[in-house]
């Protein structure tokens, strides 16, 4: 029987013998492809700088630094996320505040995030769900209105892209945004294994972020009129390093991103037409002017009009070997934020209607239109009416 996670790394020759060479260098951390693997980055999203680091946690949790973020702060974030998201504000002392998505894209809606606007809030964090970029333009004037940070949640969205005013913006860029957090997680777009990174336009943010990411050390013209071994901890950074075979690996990841990208999005169309017009099905759409990366594909199912729970249709898949996954149990409905924030589902009815309903099936670049029938084909005959 041939089994299907619902995600998978696509490693090749290439990509081995990348991290083969960065092994037999002299540096394995801390040398030049690091740097070698930030430019490229930040070139293809159309940034000034990108700083690569351990994990796409670690960027969220520089990016808070950075902005400013502490104890009495506010931050405006969407409940349907991972939890680092939202946790990354909570490491700095702030209180993550959670606006409602809209329904259709599973994005955080503009319109909530001004109702959640208040004196405390210092910033927003809107997350690209699966993939389709936010509706920045309009987060952005909230944003300018209101003097806040913007720090974009892009570990979903390496290559998504959107229409403003006319021009195509690719996520990451921070056309509308001060900073953008990348994970490069075996789930993702592409991986160093672990890893993450951030990208910036600012000078000031891009300095401090390489200074946070290595316990908050500063070399820089003042510290080397002393000497070139000198250095001064001006604030309280952390050991948030990557290394260079990782980034060798995300170098050679990078150079088909591109064609990684054009296979989700073949893949998603074939996936459409199989499960077009079936009843008590959704999908996501896709809105004009708007390039989904799809680093999911979610299915939204009312289990009410089938012979089926949402458990029994997992546990059946597994058994037929096809993985699916829950993308994602909202952020307050865990343990340690109803106790610490006493948020109630009930503030949130789209994104716990989104929870009871969707259902993530398997999509990579490997996954062929016929791997594709087959698990549509396996999916309609487990939902029973």
């Amino acid at each position: 029987m041939k089994k299907y996670p619902y995600c998978h790394q696509t490693i090749n020759a290439k990509d081995i013998n990348a991290v083969k060479k960065a092994l037999q260098a002299d540096f394995v951390t801390q040398g030049p492809i690091v740097r070698s693997f930030e430019i490229k980055l930040a070139k293809y999203c159309g940034a000034k700088y990108a700083v690569a680091v351990s994990s796409g946690t670690a960027a969220l949790h520089l990016a808070c630094l950075a902005a400013g973020l502490k104890k009495g702060a506010e931050a405006i974030t969407s409940p349907i996320t991972f939890l680092s998201t939202s946790n990354a504000v909570i490491y700095v002392g702030a209180k993550p505040v959670f606006a409602d998505i809209d329904a259709a894209t599973i994005n955080i809606d503009p319109n909530n995030i001004k109702k959640a606007v208040n004196k405390r809030t210092k910033a927003i964090l809107p997350v690209h769900f699966a993939g389709l970029p936010c509706d920045m333009k309009s987060i952005s004037a909230i944003a300018k209105k209101h003097k806040l940070t913007v720090i974009e949640d892009a570990a979903h969205a390496l290559g998504a892209k959107y229409l403003a005013n006319g021009k195509i913006i690719k996520i990451g860029s921070c056309y509308h945004s001060d900073m953008t957090t990348f994970s490069f997680h075996p789930a993702k777009h592409i991986t160093t294994g672990e890893g993450g990174a951030i990208t910036t336009n600012s000078d000031k943010l891009y300095k401090q972020l390489i200074a946070l990411r290595a316990h908050g050390m500063y070399k820089d013209k003042a510290t080397q009129k002393i000497g070139p071994w000198f250095y001064e901890m001006r604030e309280l950074g952390f050991n948030y390093r990557v290394t260079d075979f990782q980034c060798a690996l995300g170098i050679s990841q990078l150079s088909k991103l591109n064609g990684f990208i054009a296979k989700r999005r073949a893949l998603v169309r074939n996936y459409n037409k199989l499960f077009k017009n079936i009843d008590f099905i959704d999908l996501v759409p896709e809105p004009k002017g708007f390039v989904n990366s799809y680093h999911l594909y979610i299915l939204k199912i009312n289990y009410s009009k089938f012979k089926t729970t949402r458990n029994d249709f997992m546990k059946s898949l597994m058994k037929k070997g096809i993985q699916t996954q829950v993308n994602y149990i909202p952020v307050y409905l865990q343990p340690y934020y109803k106790n610490q924030f006493k948020y109630k589902a009930s503030d949130f009815p789209c994104s716990q209607k989104h929870y009871n309903e969707c259902v993530s099936i398997p999509l990579y670049p490997e996954l062929t239109f016929n791997d594709q029938e087959q698990i549509a084909s396996i999916i309609l005959k487990t939902l029973k009416k």
